[in-house]
């Protein structure tokens, strides 16, 4: 019997991580209480796979912040600007990489494949000096060993980690980065030989890029890569991992063709054409680490399917070859089902967390080779039978709904050019204006307010009085500070999804169900269990009230359906596609209310859209044909007046900015500084965008305040590219996680520094 876990949760249960992180940060306690609480959430997780009895745990999954970053301070890859001098990384420089210190801004920061986990972006060049400057991958290993546990430490593999960089600045832009395996595979080998003294019988390298459609080069690097490491890995078993999607034929020929590879690991639930190159030949000395218990959603496994696959598999390659896995690590789903009290019975009993989903690679395990529980298959087969015929999963009218969408539902009727003539008519707004993306500080006493009004310990009264109390302080802030559309900050809402989806039918909700951002930044994803509509309006009294309160323009603040998709977790009873467009009506609903309400900014937005394109290029103008789509109808039916806004973050836009384009919202504000100006090089060759762009002129994810001379510098470099007439001057995103003592300088100096080049502009006209 053998189970594998790819990789576990490291927030914790109750977001304890998150805690210490935060503390550590705000000087509140050491690095020696941090480290511990590390600890015991490693001994907590091993323990809990030993008792279930999975066979190949993982170790080194956990991070303090990303295990890319993890994976730069292992080659000693630090860019001079953190000022390390050698010596084993500690954690003010690891930390200044991921959160940026008083005088050097952060590494950037971008999406982790398709998911909503965030890594930092290794910056390389010719002149990295790399060097085996952290051994945590050993350390963590030795401390399981320790208590007795054998683990499996996981590495990211060297190709992934380069296909994840980036070419440091001042490094030229045609420099390859794969040059560079030649220099990081020593330190590989280094590592390697330290696990493997320390006892190491298993090293599991992750490699998640060969699910991509590689070119020649990038796949004979891979190749190359490790026929180097091939010697070093005598006396060790090697897994190589993939996730995400089907690995491409070619790709699994030279996968599969590596000699002093003990096993290969496949995601069969996102890679289900997988299976065909499985049948078509597997190599008879190898294990195959079968992905057959979903590591991205909460979905109970339907153990009969999987059953049938494995066995499959298992007159494939063998009845002692096959290893019953995750498809992925179990990062991206909620910890524990077992903490959820007040969840509704019906739907929990549809539903496994990443402590269930262990639970389920075990039984599955144990079911192949003849040990089979069958209560614990028999009340799955139970659950998965509710689900199919429950009465709240399936409304009718919503469903009529979608299929009665019509190609005129999907654009609004007039050009953006005389949208935009007609807008400038009514808001008479001033060139390069400023705005904000949406959300202001949320204080403790704020968030201490929405619990208690959750717990029932506060009228409502109070709780709407509370609310226009902060949101007059935020208008009247941003009055003061002379920015020109305001936002009424979101008091009421401690997330943008989950706020959207608690008031929207066919959605359920967690109490404890935190996943993983990035660092200490942790969202609770809602549930699409069913059919979506808009029972009533959710913001049109907030927009209202802040309208009332200022004479200038006031966005209001909405979700896009495609971002609500792919920041929960969906259904897997219907196509994606089919529920967002019922996601798309329902805001189209609130949409239309808003306008009726006199709001004449609405901002849809749409962070997440890049985050679901598919990573297979086949695949991805389906994707973003209904996506573009599912935003239009959100919007299709505003007057000309009105000014539609989005708003994306922290992914790689320049491959789908002719996506974007076609989206046809009035003005998007987009990440842009955080990535040294990445998104502008699209301007710069060439490709014309008619419509306003407020290209983000500083990261919000650090603590550090720009300078008004900065922020007027990133202004012109804008400049260089875009018409003043369009250009709009905002932050990288909403402000909620920072401090209003960094938010009140920061944004004087934005509107500072749009000031001052406004009067520039108009004294050189």
């Amino acid at each position: 019997m053998t189970s594998h876990i790819v990789g576990y949760p490291r927030i914790g249960p109750k977001r304890e991580l998150k805690f210490a992180l935060e503390s550590f940060w705000e000087g509140k306690s050491s690095a020696e209480e941090l480290k511990q609480v590390a600890a015991d959430l490693r001994f907590s997780i091993w323990k809990q796979m030993a008792e279930v009895g999975i066979k190949y745990i993982p170790s080194n999954t956990f991070s303090y912040y990303d295990h890319v970053l993890d994976t730069t301070a292992m080659l000693g890859a630090v860019p001079p600007r953190y000022g390390w001098n050698g010596g084993e990384i500690g954690f003010d420089v690891y930390f200044s990489m991921a959160r940026g210190n008083a005088s050097v801004p952060a590494m950037e920061m971008t999406k982790w494949f398709d998911t909503n986990y965030h890594y930092i972006v290794p910056e390389l060049g010719p002149n990295v000096k790399f060097s085996y400057a952290s051994h945590k991958a050993v350390e963590e290993y030795k401390e399981a060993k320790a208590l007795g546990l054998d683990t499996v430490p996981v590495l990211i593999g060297p190709l992934s980690y380069l296909l994840l960089s980036k070419p440091a600045k001042g490094v030229d832009k045609s420099f390859s980065l794969l040059s560079l395996v030649e220099k990081i595979v020593p330190i590989y080998k280094e590592v390697v030989a330290e696990l493997k003294a320390a006892g190491a019988t298993w090293i599991q390298f992750d490699e998640p890029s060969l699910v991509l459609d590689l070119e020649a080069l990038q796949l004979q690097t891979f190749t190359n890569a490790y026929s180097e490491l091939e010697s070093s890995f005598s006396g060790v078993n090697i897994l190589i991992e993939t996730y995400f999607a089907d690995v491409p034929i070619q790709t699994y020929k030279a996968l599969t063709s590596l000699k002093n590879v003990a096993g290969f690991g496949f995601d069969l639930v996102r890679g289900t054409r997988t299976l065909n190159f499985l049948k078509s030949g597997f190599p008879s000395d190898k294990y195959l680490f079968a992905g057959v218990v979903d590591g991205r959603n909460i979905w109970a496994n339907d153990l009969a399917a999987s059953l049938c696959i494995l066995q499959v598999l298992e007159g494939i390659v063998g009845k002692d070859k096959v290893v019953v896995s995750t498809s992925c690590s179990l990062l991206h789903t909620a910890v524990d089902l077992v903490n959820e009290t007040k969840l509704d019975k019906e739907i929990k009993s549809w539903l496994a967390f990443a402590a269930q989903k262990v639970v389920e690679v075990n039984a599955l395990a144990r079911a192949l080779v003849g040990q089979k529980d069958q209560a614990f298959f028999a009340s799955n087969a139970t659950s998965h039978a509710s689900r199919r015929s429950s009465p709240r999963v399936r409304n009718e009218n919503v469903q009529r709904a979608v299929v009665a969408l019509k190609d005129s539902d999907h654009r609004r009727a007039t050009s953006i050019s005389a949208r935009l003539a007609a807008q400038q008519k009514k808001l008479n707004l001033p060139i390069l204006p400023t705005t904000t993306i949406g959300s202001f500080p949320q204080t403790i006493g704020l968030r201490k307010v929405r619990r208690e009004y959750k717990a029932k310990k506060i009228t409502e009264y109070d709780y709407v009085n509370a609310m226009k109390e902060e949101i007059s302080k935020v208008v009247k802030l941003q009055e003061e500070l002379g920015i020109d559309v305001l936002v009424h900050g979101e008091p009421e809402r401690n997330d943008m999804v989950e706020y959207f989806g608690e008031q929207l039918s066919g959605f359920a909700f967690t109490v404890n169900g935190w996943v993983q951002s990035y660092g200490s930044r942790c969202v609770k994803p809602p549930i699409i269990y069913g059919d979506v509509s808009r029972p009533r309006a959710m913001t049109v009294f907030w927009s209202s009230t802040a309208q009332s309160m200022t004479r200038r323009p006031m966005k209001g603040m909405l979700t896009g359906p495609v971002t609500i998709l792919n920041w929960s977790f969906v259904r897997n009873d219907q196509n994606r596609h089919e529920t967002c467009y019922q996601i798309a009506l329902a805001i189209r609903d609130e949409v239309e209310d808003l306008e009726r309400a006199g709001i004449n900014i609405i901002q849809i937005d749409e962070a997440a859209l890049r985050e679901g394109l598919p990573l297979r290029k086949s695949e991805q103008p389906f994707y973003l044909e209904w996506a573009v789509q599912s935003f239009r109808i959100t919007n299709c039916g505003v007057k000309n007046t009105t000014q539609i806004h989005t708003h994306m973050c922290y992914s790689n836009f320049n491959d789908i900015i002719n996506a974007i384009i076609n989206m046809d919202a009035d003005v998007i504000t987009i990440e842009n500084s955080r990535s040294d100006e990445k998104l502008l090089s699209v301007f710069h060759e060439g490709v014309k965008y008619e419509a306003g762009i407020g290209p983000g002129v500083y990261d919000i994810h650090s603590p550090r305040i720009p300078s008004t001379e900065e922020l007027a510098d990133r202004i012109n470099k804008m400049l260089a590219v875009l018409d003043n007439r369009v250009l709009w001057i905002n932050p990288d995103c909403g402000l909620k996680t920072r401090k209003y003592s960094e938010v009140e300088p920061a944004l004087r100096n934005m509107v500072a520094a749009a000031k001052l080049i406004r009067t520039q502009l108009a004294s050189s006209n």
